[in-house]
């Protein structure tokens, strides 16, 4: 589990195609990572193959893939990287399983005052899960939902620490980012999915 608080900004070294999956060799200031810990890279849960200083690997199987970006990334792309808590650890974002429900597009990404303005467009099933100042994870980051301008349309309004210590602020128009919606939103319509049938 991860908060979306994103603790650092690694960079893809190597890309391979193993028996594991694709295969990343990530470069990130983590020290005392383990064998088999899980790092959200760009939102997306993978588990460590192998580690050293300063990097470690990880593989996205071809259902991951399926679902995210990794399979368009390549060495130097940047990733916003969270390590999963640690009980007692504070949870500043919101809750963030690292599993990503689908892929996004900005559409737009513009300065408004001291704020930076990102338009996306979402998938339906995104877009039914969210509601105005409610909780998003956009390429790991925990966001607030500014506004739901018209149907299928996700604006943020992101603030100076985030486009600083985050890859948020390089998105222009047509770049394309993972999406988490709240897992609160996603139980609440399963759950109701009985009720609003009959």
């Amino acid at each position: 589990m991860f908060t979306g608080l994103i603790t650092a900004v690694g960079t893809v070294r190597e890309v391979s195609s193993t028996d594991a999956g694709r295969e990343l060799v990530v470069e990130a200031p983590y020290e005392g990572v383990v064998v088999g810990e899980s790092i959200a890279c760009n939102g997306a849960c993978l588990t460590v193959r192998t580690c050293g200083p300063g990097w470690f690997s990880a593989a996205a199987v071809v259902t991951t893939l399926d679902r995210t970006t990794i399979g368009d990334w390549a060495p130097g792309e940047r990733l916003n990287l969270e390590r999963a808590l640690a009980v007692g650890d504070r949870l500043g974002g919101h809750i963030v399983q690292g599993h990503v429900d689908a892929v996004g597009t900005v559409l737009a990404s513009v300065a408004h005052g001291d704020a930076w303005l990102i338009d996306l467009a979402v998938p339906a099933e995104v877009d039914e899960l969210l509601v105005p100042l409610g909780s998003i994870a956009v390429d790991g980051v925990s966001l607030t939902v500014n506004a739901l301008p018209r149907p299928g349309v996700c604006q943020l309004s992101i603030i100076e620490h985030t486009l600083r210590h985050t890859t948020l602020g390089t998105l222009r128009a047509g770049s394309r980012v993972h999406l988490e919606a709240d897992v609160l939103a996603k139980h609440l319509k399963r759950l109701a999915a009985p009720l609003l049938t009959h």
